[in-house]
């Protein structure tokens, strides 16, 4: 079994150029309640280090989390969140997240996580399609595995990377309340924070 990550939350930064230097960086992108708070919780084994809320849309900034060697992760505000948020913040919100994703030092890899029970929305697809345009590095990583009901698990298994256009062997599985993918998900956090 992997060791929890240490990890420190250090700030929640509204600008990329608020964020401290790192020498590596590996960020949780994905949309509102897709559980990345949830998710990083389970891998530091920490109830309360990332605030897990039941409104979507909570992260609107840059969350900050350092390691003891000095790499880190970053929270990245949701997409297609806050239907309470008005159009000017929804944009402001996307172009840090653009800012970030393609001018961060240090950004080894994006796990972009998708909702496991109901698959990639046309959302999560456009996102996929403008990492790949960009460039970005990223694994997908599907989440609320414990919710998709044993019956549907092999076909949803199949079509849910097909969607994002990916192997089916691409995509890391996880649930952070059964534990379920976390321990493979934190070597790979350790081997691209090494490497």
């Amino acid at each position: 079994m992997a060791s929890a990550l240490k990890l420190e939350f250090v700030m929640s930064a509204p600008r990329l150029a608020d964020l401290p230097p790192t020498a590596a960086e590996v960020a949780l992108a994905g949309r509102s309640n897709v559980g990345k708070s949830s998710l990083l919780n389970a891998l530091a084994s920490a109830r309360k280090l990332a605030t897990v809320s039941s409104k979507p849309g909570s992260t609107k900034l840059l969350n900050f989390f350092v390691t003891p060697q000095g790499t880190s992760l970053v929270d990245l505000p949701g997409y297609g969140y806050a239907s309470t948020a008005s159009a000017r913040m929804r944009e402001a919100w996307l172009r840090r997240t653009e800012r970030y994703l393609l001018q961060r030092e240090g950004l080894r890899l994006v796990l972009l996580l998708v909702d496991g029970e109901i698959g990639p929305t046309s959302l999560d697809q456009e996102v996929i399609a403008w990492l790949r345009d960009h460039g970005v590095p990223f694994q997908i990583v599907a989440t609320k595995h414990d919710k998709v009901k044993a019956s549907k698990r092999d076909r949803r298994k199949r079509d849910l990377p097909a969607a994002c256009g990916v192997a089916p062997s691409e995509v890391i599985w996880v649930s952070a309340e059964r534990n379920v993918g976390i321990d493979r998900l934190r070597e790979l956090v350790r081997e691209t924070l090494s490497a």
